[in-house]
């Protein structure tokens, strides 16, 4: 019996929420401004968060110890539990996670971008610019193979309203835009540029790659465990995180700093990255019930991702961020707004959809956006075992304007 599926038929859907990590934060773990491509794993950029909890309670109708998704009482009257729609909605989308296949080749297709504010005579919108997409395959077993591409897409309006106000603005063919501590111009129409480039020995296939995975063959990742409580362990500890961020250690031996706004972050960020490679089905679900777990997690209901795909997500505690004059920039880009790190899964299956930064209180640079708003984002277009030899698709992810 599908008790979730119970629960969702008797209570209702839950409403989607209405509503960056600060910058110091962002530079401390993401190195360098340009895309370092990684095989397997999480994407790291500038902008864009880094690497990624206590078991999960069992699902049922009447849940003790779960507390409301506007974090109100965890007990209604006489004691009774009150059930978090919110979370039982991403703990269903881990138990869809635990059904899916595996194959020959595992294959990925990520898109990393940025948004940034265009304030245009004829009215403000906002674009998403450093738009890179990047493919990698590589097959089950060692000498099977492997292939990485990668190619810059087009900047875009980022929603039917800013594309409404910058063809008011003359469908500017390039847009210039203030980016941390320089200016930087995009195109808006597709180019050479938006081609896929291959990197690697062999224009970009090497026939003897192949079987390795974070650094791992598919027989040791078969290997980890699916309790939630010993993923924590293994991966979303201080201590862990702390060695994966390289972070200086504190006055107490072997207790790593802690970044600025606590762990919620990097464990969001250190989970989407084993979602991103061929982990086991049961780990994936294990990883998302983990991360449900964690302090200052939050289940946030659905929300729509940068590809307009709906799912359901967990949330960090939000963050207050100050944009100051130190970098030279305009004085428009300065105050102080507030965001939060969100991670998106697919309902139906529980597959990793995307990580987004969105904007909770607007202000700075986004002074003039709504709550909601994506800062930046790292989307999954696709990541998949397949029988045949992956290829990176042919079409765009986006619509050419």
């Amino acid at each position: 019996m599908d008790e979730l599926r119970t629960v969702r038929e008797a209570y209702g859907e839950p409403a989607p929420p209405t509503a960056r990590e600060i910058a110091e934060a962002r530079a401390l773990w993401d190195g360098k401004p340009a895309v370092r491509r990684a095989r397997f794993g999480w994407p790291f950029r500038a902008g864009l968060g880094v690497v990624a909890a206590g078991a999960a309670a069992a699902v049922a109708v009447a849940l003790i110890g779960h507390g409301t998704p506007d974090g109100g009482p965890r007990t209604g009257a006489g004691g009774r539990g009150v059930l978090d729609l919110n979370e039982q909605a991403v703990l269903q989308a881990a138990a869809k996670a635990e059904l899916v296949p595996t194959g020959k080749y595992w294959s990925s297709d990520h898109i990393l971008g940025q948004s940034y504010v265009v304030r245009a005579k004829t009215g403000t919108y906002a674009i998403t610019g450093a738009l890179t997409e990047s493919f990698s395959w590589a097959g089950a077993r060692k000498g099977t193979g492997e292939g990485y591409a990668d190619r810059d897409l087009p900047a875009r309006p980022a929603t039917p309203q800013d594309e409404a106000a910058w063809r008011r603005a003359g469908s500017p063919a390039t847009l210039r835009v203030w980016s941390s501590d320089k200016w930087l111009t995009f195109p808006t129409k597709a180019t050479k540029a938006a081609r896929w480039r291959s990197d690697g020995p062999e224009a970009g296939e090497d026939a003897r790659g192949g079987g390795d995975f974070l650094g791992e063959s598919v027989e040791d990742l078969q290997k980890l465990p699916s309790d939630p409580a010993e993923l924590a362990e293994m991966f979303l500890t201080p201590e862990r995180l702390g060695k994966a961020l390289r972070l200086q250690a504190g006055r107490q031996a072997g207790r790593p700093v802690e970044p600025p706004g606590g762990w919620a972050v990097p464990q969001i960020a250190r989970v989407a990255s084993l979602l991103h490679a061929p982990v086991p089905p049961k780990v994936r679900a294990g990883l998302i019930r983990a991360l449900t777990a964690q302090p200052g997690i939050h289940a946030i209901g659905r929300v729509t991702d940068p590809l307009g795909r709906r799912g359901v997500a967990l949330a960090a505690d939000e963050r207050a961020v100050k944009v100051t004059g130190e970098f030279g920039g305009p004085a428009d880009q300065r105050g102080t707004y507030r965001s939060r790190e969100v991670i998106v899964f697919d309902e139906r299956t529980g597959a990793l959809l995307a990580r987004q930064n969105q904007l909770t209180v607007p202000g700075g640079p986004y002074a003039q956006m709504k709550p909601g708003f994506i800062i930046d984002y790292s989307a999954v277009r696709s990541a998949q075992w397949t029988d045949a030899k992956p290829k990176p698709p042919a079409s765009l992810p986006f619509p050419v304007r």
